[in-house]
């Protein structure tokens, strides 16, 4: 199911503006079959007893696949990557750090021909690949420096809403987890609808502030 689920989202991938780059030749559902046999042919279980595969990938391509897919390739590593995170989520892998995803010229490749060599990179300060899907869809990984949201545009994450303080909360890191703090805002700090001062943050937990739901992911 994990994989057939991880194939199905690289599939959607390709509509729209991705389907005019990939109407011949190597398609990303090819390279997210190959990152995910990586992934699995690459598990291991760590001393905490998780499965955890490498977070880090770099494609080879051909040149003249590099170079057609140089224009997108920002996009295409951001979606890779985010497919990842789902095959480790349907799986139950954990990661060492944040997931990586890049595209490497490899002149000797012949066109069509791809390579992916993935790796084991901790994240700083010892923290896994935690980090917060935000309500407009983006993604912002968290590290060993405190994330402060609220209404402020000078906060790391800035929520434009009336109900939300100026800072209302902040995400520590603490050892190996990460930990919503509320700073004392007016209406309050929630996680899966119930009102924190203080939560250690587990995968899958929705954070309320003001009207924005973010949702901190583990994997």
């Amino acid at each position: 199911m994990g994989m057939q689920g991880f194939e199905r989202r690289l599939e959607r991938m390709v509509e729209g503006a991705f389907a005019r780059v990939f109407r011949s030749g190597l398609r990303p559902v090819e390279l997210g079959r190959r990152l995910a046999r990586e992934m699995d042919d690459g598990r291991t279980v760590d001393v905490r007893g998780r499965t955890i595969v490498p977070n880090e990938y770099a494609l080879h391509l051909a040149t003249e696949d590099f170079d057609r897919f140089e224009e997108i390739a920002a996009t295409l590593c951001r979606e890779l990557a985010e497919a990842a995170r789902e095959h480790a989520h349907d799986e139950g892998y954990a990661f060492m750090g944040p997931v990586r995803v890049e595209l490497v010229e490899g002149p000797k490749l012949r066109t069509g021909a791809f390579a992916i060599v993935g790796r084991f990179h901790e994240g700083e300060g010892g923290l896994g690949a935690g980090s917060l899907l935000l309500p407009d869809g983006e993604r912002f990984e968290l590290s060993a420096e405190p994330v402060v949201i609220g209404r402020l545009s000078a906060c790391d994450i800035s929520i434009a809403d009336p109900n939300v303080s100026r800072r209302h909360a902040e995400i520590q890191p603490r050892g190996e987890n990460w930990v919503l703090v509320d700073l004392g805002s007016t209406n309050g700090t929630r996680v899966n609808g119930v009102r924190v001062d203080e939560h250690v943050l587990l995968d899958g937990d929705e954070i309320t502030i003001g009207t924005a739901t973010i949702t901190f992911d583990a994997s």
